[in-house]
């Protein structure tokens, strides 16, 4: 019974404890999290998980690594206000992955995104295009911010009382240089097809095209290696 009681205790403590810290720190949701939130929280539930159960660890011990790491936090926290250049080590910042319509392979490979992830969070945004992106900022917390291109963001087919097409979706041939061939069987269409449809966009090598992406209404997009 002591047992039961002493973890009560403890389980008691560690929530008022937690509920104190997130509203010392600030809310946010899941989706906000920086880099360093998510490390916080993680450790937070390793403090309270490890002393949990364990006797040896007293209450007032538990309740001295809470405020021990609420204080570090905070003090990261008000260091960050006063010296700016602090944040960019501590929460990562912001980086450009599509400039002015076009994929920064390299802002990619700086932030471990593949092609696939890249679709994936434009997905997300309901662009299921790259032709369509002006601008995408991949955020510190993992999420993607667009900015489309004006002639697909201003006009809609509505707007000039246009028939509605069938819609298909786009398929990436093509990344950094290597032929997706799985999805060209999906398609129906060969290699090389897609070389001499390349050979018609001014490619002539395979080795010079970073991304191919086909529609079967607007045709193909390439985008040279920069």
């Amino acid at each position: 019974m002591e047992n039961f009681y002493y973890i009560t205790v403890k389980l008691v403590t560690a929530m008022v404890g937690l509920w104190l810290i997130t509203k010392l720190l600030g809310k946010k949701e899941i989706s906000q999290l920086t880099a360093f939130d998510f490390v916080s929280s993680l450790m937070l539930s390793e403090i309270v998980g490890n002393t949990l159960y364990d006797k040896d660890v007293t209450l007032s011990e538990l309740l001295y690594a809470l405020l021990l790491w609420a204080a570090m936090s905070l003090f990261l926290e008000k260091l960050v206000q006063f010296i700016p250049g602090l944040s960019k080590y501590l929460n990562g910042r912001a980086d450009i992955i599509i400039n002015q319509g076009k994929i920064d392979f390299r802002a990619m490979k700086r932030n471990n995104l593949d092609f696939d992830q890249l679709h994936t969070l434009l997905r997300e945004q309901n662009i299921f295009t790259v032709r369509e992106v002006a601008f995408a900022v991949f955020e510190t917390n993992g999420n993607i911010s667009v900015l489309k291109k004006s002639e697909v963001d201003s006009i809609t087919k509505t707007d000039q009382e246009l028939p509605e097409k069938s819609m298909s979706l786009p398929m990436v041939l093509v990344e950094n240089g290597r032929i997706q061939t799985d999805r060209l069987a999906r398609l129906g269409r060969t290699k090389p097809w897609l070389l001499d449809e390349l050979k018609k966009n001014g490619f002539s090598r395979i080795q010079d095209v970073l991304y191919v992406e086909w529609s079967e209404h607007q045709g193909m997009y390439v985008q040279k290696k920069e």
